[in-house]
């Protein structure tokens, strides 16, 4: 469901029982899997892929190229039940990857990666791979590059 309160980009795909709330804003040409739920008051960049049963808190703000994989879940209530609450912010070109959860107010920097069930509780620097629980620094994204290059090759040991 798409509320008739968001806004929409050109080229955006919405698949099947996702949720766009109102006050969203989805930028062009970005993907939302199956059985996402992007509530109220979030905002997405262009050219983003959000995978299946990822939820985006409110006030969630995700730059342009980011991918955000299935399962993925940004909070925004740093100590629940608070009056106040703030959003997780997800830098150009970051990759969360699935099952990975996003204290509220944390920064995802640019290019920075979150390993797959990671629990960022502390902001992530730029060019960054982070990983565990809680998550902590493990690599850089150049080295992520390599090791993606790699593994696509066929090269063994990655």
């Amino acid at each position: 469901m798409i509320s008739p309160k968001a806004k929409i980009g050109k080229g955006v795909k919405v698949w099947n029982f996702a949720y766009v709330g109102p006050g969203a804003v989805v930028g062009e040409h970005t993907k939302i899997g199956s059985l996402a739920h992007v509530d109220y008051d979030v905002q997405i960049g262009k050219n983003c892929k959000i995978e299946g049963l990822a939820y985006l808190a409110p006030l969630s703000r995700i730059s342009d190229d980011v991918f955000i994989g299935p399962g993925a879940v940004l909070t925004n209530d740093p100590y629940p039940l608070s009056d106040k609450m703030v959003g997780v912010y997800v830098q150009k070109g970051a990759i969360i990857c699935a099952r990975a959860v996003i204290k509220a107010g944390v920064v995802v920097g640019e290019n920075a990666v979150v390993g797959m069930g990671a629990v960022v509780t502390k902001n992530v620097p730029a060019n960054t791979v982070v990983i565990g629980v809680p998550a902590r620094e493990a690599f850089s994204r150049v080295e992520y590059e390599r090791r993606r290059l790699s593994w696509n090759r066929g090269i063994p040991g990655v």
